[in-house]
Formats: C-alpha cells, sequence, structure tokens
C-alpha cells in the first residue's frame, strides 16, 4: 500500500483568539506512506527539509500514538515528509505534520475514526486545539474547552481576504513565547480580549470585514511577546498604514500575518519588507489564501497497493 496525507498551513492564536482561533492557509505538508518500502526508512525532503535534521519525527510519533491508544501495531513501512510550511515559525508546521500522522495511522489500520474522533486525539497531543483544528477541518474555526469537535467560523464562500505574512529566517520556540506570558493579567485586557474576540469570531462567521477589522486586537499575549520579536508592532503599523485591515503574531511567532483585501496585498507585502529592511530583520513577504480545505487522505479504494 502507498498513500499521501496533505495537511495545510494554520495560523494560531488570530488576532485575540489565543490558544483559540484558527485559520487554515494554502500552503502544504505531505506525508507518503509506502508498506513496501525500506522498513523504518525516513526520507525529508520540501523547502525546510534541512532544518527537520535532529528533531522528532512528530508524523510518526501521531502513527504511534494512535496505534498505541487502539491496541494496534503499525506494519513496516517507509515514509517521506515534503515540508512546505516554514519550521518554528507560527505557521503550524508541527500540527500539519502531526494531524498528517493522524489520518495516515487511521487510514494505514483501517480504524474508520472520524474527523472530530481525531481532533480529539489532536487535541489532546498539542495540548490546544486552534492549529490542529484549522488542519484538519480547514477554513476558520474556533477550539472550545471541553468541546472536542468541529467549531467553524468560517468554510463556505470565500472569505475576500488575503493573508500577507512576513517570515523570518530566525526561528522561534514556542516554549520561549509561552514563557514570556505573564501568570496574571489586568482585568481590563481580559475584558478588551472577550470583546475583540467575540468581533472576530462573528466578522468571520459572517465575513464581515468591519467586524473583522475591529476584532483583530490583542492585548493577551502579543504585548508581552512582543520583547521577543521587536519587529512585530513596526510591522503591524505598516500593514495598516498599507491598507490591511488587521496584522497580528502567528501563532508564537515569529511570523506576522495581515489581512488584507486582494487589491491591497501587494502593497502590505511590499510594507513587510521596507520595514524589515529598516529594521534589518531577514526575511521574506508571501501571500498566502486562507483555504476551506483541511487535512487530505485518499479513501481505501483510492490507494495504490504495489
Amino acid at each position: 500500500m502507498r498513500f499521501t496525507v496533505r495537511a495545510p498551513a494554520s495560523s494560531a492564536n488570530l488576532g485575540p483568539g489565543f490558544d483559540a482561533i484558527g485559520l487554515a492557509l494554502d500552503l502544504w505538508n505531505e506525508v507518503t506512506v509506502d508498506t513496501e518500502g525500506e522498513a523504518n526508512a525516513v526520507l525529508n525532503e520540501g523547502a525546510e527539509a534541512a532544518l527537520l535534521a535532529g528533531r522528532e519525527n512528530l508524523t510518526l510519533r501521531a502513527m504511534r500514538t494512535l496505534a498505541e491508544e487502539h491496541g494496534r501495531f503499525l506494519p513496516p513501512f517507509a515514509v517521506t515528509t515534503r515540508t512546505e510550511i516554514p519550521i518554528a515559525r507560527g505557521l503550524g508546521s508541527s500540527a500539519a505534520a502531526l494531524v498528517a500522522g493522524l489520518v495516515a495511522a487511521n487510514h494505514l489500520l483501517d480504524l474508520g475514526l472520524t474527523d472530530d474522533e481525531l481532533y480529539a486525539v489532536a487535541w489532546r497531543i498539542e495540548g490546544h486545539g486552534d492549529n490542529v483544528g484549522a488542519a484538519i477541518y480547514g477554513g476558520a474555526i474556533l477550539a472550545v474547552p471541553n468541546v472536542r469537535r468541529s467549531v467553524r467560523l468560517w468554510a463556505g464562500e470565500p472569505l475576500g481576504l488575503t493573508a500577507v505574512v512576513f517570515i523570518p529566517e530566525a526561528t522561534g520556540a514556542t516554549w520561549a513565547a509561552r514563557a514570556a506570558l505573564p501568570a496574571q493579567i489586568p482585568h481590563a485586557d481580559a475584558t478588551f480580549n472577550v470583546a475583540t474576540a467575540a468581533g472576530l469570531t462573528l466578522g468571520l462567521r459572517l465575513r464581515d470585514h468591519e467586524l473583522i477589522a475591529a476584532g483583530m486586537h490583542d492585548r493577551l499575549h502579543e504585548p508581552y511577546r512582543a520583547r521577543l520579536f521587536p519587529h512585530l508592532d513596526a510591522m503591524r503599523t505598516a500593514a495598516l498604514h498599507a491598507g490591511a485591515l488587521g496584522a497580528c503574531l502567528s501563532g508564537a511567532g515569529p511570523t506576522v500575518l495581515a489581512l488584507v483585501p486582494p487589491d491591497h496585498a501587494a502593497a502590505v507585502g511590499a510594507a513587510f519588507m521596507a520595514t524589515a529592511q529598516r529594521l534589518q530583520t531577514h526575511g521574506r513577504a508571501r501571500e498566502l489564501q486562507p483555504t476551506i480545505h483541511g487535512v487530505s487522505g485518499p479513501p481505501p479504494e483510492t490507494s495504490v497497493r504495489i
């Protein structure tokens, strides 16, 4: 048996949606499993392959976890991972690898688990549901504690926005970004985030750009993580001046994401690059489209048996 699973990039912590709102983006990692290949062989390909050297393979970890939880043993297989989502930059590469592994193991072992059941496992492994939810379901999702099923905010007609991202060359570490957060925050900041998160949630649901713009503001994590990523505030300001509805730290950083009407996307990308040059922050701007499509793996009848 030989088959391929694809999983999209995602931006978690979207705006004020810390650990709660995730958006899938049209950039993909692929995992190919081949039961006739060399047993236990792992081949890393793609633009980010070099950064995987010496790292734990999250796809294999997820596959083994799912098999163990169901009392099953994985057959011998080779795996090839094509990684196009930037690693350790806040665009959900780890979540895509994990989700792809769960889907691959579900298919390989013929467990018949639903997306909601896989989501519950992914949430438990990852510790929060925004990245993995976006990777599984696509679109924009809301991760609600104690609700281990899809809560989709946007999944139908086009959102009418482009995600323009600035991806630094330097990587970030989620543990360091979490360590930067205080144990307590002012009541006024919590109140602010309740309002903006509600506005963004409804804005995504209705595809209402005014609500999305009003909702793309955070006081829970960005003010503290900005100390780790000094380019954040300057790039957010530049993006807004160039026509973005809003801009935020993507995931745990260091990538900055702006939601932009398509006719302003080029201007926002140029503003990102001009700001990066001024700050001597090396990286690249890129336009990514929000996507309603989540992880995909072949149904049994389309698997190639060799």
